[in-house]
């Protein structure tokens, strides 16, 4: 059973935009906790979706500055690169779960990094993809 945990782009950017009240606090929370266990894991994507929201997205839009310093933070996980063969598997994931193909690109960095927690707000609490277990760390 692995003890690393995949973390999706939304977690992220409620963690960092402070106008997003309890889900800020939920996010801040389950981040340092990965941060004290050393558990978090990332991907390409996910820091590329975060540079975005958070700079185009956010109730209160940060700077390029103040993005690329948390980019820089989280370099300090481990973070998935898509190889072209997870491309291709999240295509076969995205037909087989009949999820959106940037949902399945996701599922496929957290299942070949050895994860079985997706921290999502994205996909349905609950749901199993293979070994990965979706947890919504903002559900009541």
């Amino acid at each position: 059973m692995s003890d690393r945990c995949f973390v999706d782009s939304n977690v992220l950017v409620y963690a960092h935009d402070r106008s997003t009240g309890v889900k800020h606090e939920r996010a801040q929370n389950l981040l340092g906790q990965l941060w004290q266990d050393g558990s978090g894991v990332l991907s390409t994507q996910v820091l590329q979706e975060v540079c975005v929201n958070l700079r185009r997205k956010a109730l209160k839009p940060l700077s390029i500055e103040e993005v690329r310093a948390i980019v820089q933070d989280y370099l300090a996980w481990e973070v998935v690169t898509n190889s072209q063969e997870s491309i291709l598997q999240a295509l076969d994931t995205e037909r087989r779960f009949r999820i959106s193909f940037w949902d399945a690109l996701v599922v496929q960095a957290a299942e070949g990094s050895g994860c079985e927690i997706l921290y999502s707000e994205d996909l349905n609490h609950g749901q199993v993809f293979d070994s990965v277990r979706v947890v919504n760390p903002f559900r009541d």
